[in-house]
């Protein structure tokens, strides 16, 4: 009896344990077949593209800024540049050709694509191709109105079918302004130039006055309405420093007018490191390098142009000309580097070369620049095309005018004005 309860207690056992691990089988495989079958089931969720478009015409911070905020309404960015020849027919002819101004948008940030040759008036047919090929949920622009040569909104149709959202324009900033400023840095002292010079100055500025540096004679350098807040440094910061290892790569320069060829040099340098660390250099050293007229743009207007670009991964806010030993042990930085095509590269002649110190330390590299552009370059193209651009402002004056007189934009609210680049400054 005894050999027949422990026969029955084994067996019992047996069953037991031969439950448990088919249970634990069952179990097992049910969880791997749910870990599997999860993914199947539920549908991933697309992300939400947001078009913006405009001719980013000698692009600033303003421009960086609308991007900036564009991208926050989607998880991918999708911006239109307007082709030359839709500028010059509504416009005029743009200061920065289609190849520089793709260069300084596919550069910024928040972009995740670029679209070439947009056209300057958002068609039902372009729309559908927005929407079915590039798959755009929304077509963002500012909040002051765009109007067509026609009289119409250039944007009614996106408003329309409720796939349309609107940003803040950028205080501070216009390229107009802008223009006005590199007018003043290259006026000419003799009577019939000078007048031609101010008179565009005042075309371009929309006639308001804007005091200057020297007491307001008008020729000292302008003062900019840009007022910085750490809010907006930390808004176009990365925000992340370099890792324990990095290799970090410095340049320094007045970055002023960030153009394209900026943004090449900028894309060379980061390509020899793991962080880029850019200077920017004080206006004081600026203006004492170029002329009391320079630079163009303030230190912080600067600076947020260059934090802008994906290439640079942290800035000097007032980088002293000079690289000295302190400077290359505080940021630990492992080479600098300098373009080929600068303003100012008669460095290497001057009794105070301001790279002596990473010179013999053996650890400057001069980089081939591959644009032969200078902040000059495009003060040049202003001055040479000024009837053009005369033609292109009483052009968008008569426009205003027609628009002041008629209908606002649906949905346009504030003051009835033309935005005079197409996008938010």
């Amino acid at each position: 009896e005894e050999m027949g309860s422990e026969g029955e207690n084994v067996q019992q056992s047996s069953r037991i344990v031969a439950s448990w691990l088919i249970g634990g089988l069952v179990i097992g495989v049910s969880l791997l077949g749910f870990r599997f079958a999860v993914p199947k089931n539920k549908k991933k969720k697309r992300p939400v593209r947001v078009y913006m478009d405009g001719c980013f015409d000698m692009m600033h911070y303003g421009h960086c800024n609308a991007l900036r905020q564009a991208r926050a309404l989607g998880d991918q960015l999708v911006v239109g540049v307007v082709s030359d020849a839709e500028i010059t027919a509504n416009k005029g002819p743009p200061v920065t050709p289609l190849n520089e101004r793709m260069i300084m948008v596919s550069a910024v940030k928040w972009v995740d694509e670029v679209i070439p040759d947009a056209p300057y008036a958002i068609t039902e047919d372009f729309m559908r191709k927005l929407f079915d090929e590039y798959n755009i949920d929304y077509i963002i622009h500012g909040d002051d109105p765009c109007i067509l040569p026609d009289g119409t909104d250039a944007y009614a149709l996106a408003k329309k079918v409720g796939r349309y959202k609107q940003i803040k324009r950028t205080e501070g900033v216009s390229s107009t302004d802008i223009v006005g400023r590199m007018l003043l840095c290259v006026r000419e002292r003799s009577t019939t130039d000078s007048h031609n010079h101010s008179s565009l100055q005042r075309q371009f500025s929309h006639g308001h006055s804007h005091k200057s540096e020297d007491g307001g004679s008008g020729s000292g350098t302008r003062i900019s309405h840009f007022l910085p807040t750490s809010r907006r440094i930390v808004q176009f910061s990365n925000g992340k420093g370099p890792g324990p290892d990095a290799r970090i790569i410095y340049i320094d320069g007045a970055f002023d007018l960030f153009h394209a060829g900026h943004v090449e040099i900028l894309r060379l340098a980061r390509g020899l490191g793991d962080f880029l660390l850019v200077g920017i250099h004080t206006d004081q050293t600026v203006s004492a390098n170029r002329g009391a007229h320079r630079p163009i743009m303030n230190l912080h207007e600067r600076s947020l142009s260059v934090l802008a670009c994906q290439y640079a991964d942290e800035v000097i806010i007032g980088a002293p000309l000079e690289v000295s030993k302190d400077m290359i042990t505080t940021f630990n930085i492992s080479l600098v580097v300098h373009g080929t095509v600068a303003e100012d590269n008669d460095f290497q002649k001057e009794k105070q070369n301001p790279y002596a110190v990473p010179i013999s330390l053996g650890i400057f590299k001069l980089l081939e620049s591959p644009l032969d552009i200078t902040t000059s370059t495009i003060i040049r193209r202003i001055v040479s095309n000024h009837e053009a651009y005369q033609k292109r402002n009483e052009k968008k004056a008569e426009s205003e005018r027609s628009f002041v007189s008629g209908e606002t934009c649906a949905g346009s609210p504030g003051p009835k004005r033309l935005n005079p680049v197409r996008l938010v400054h």
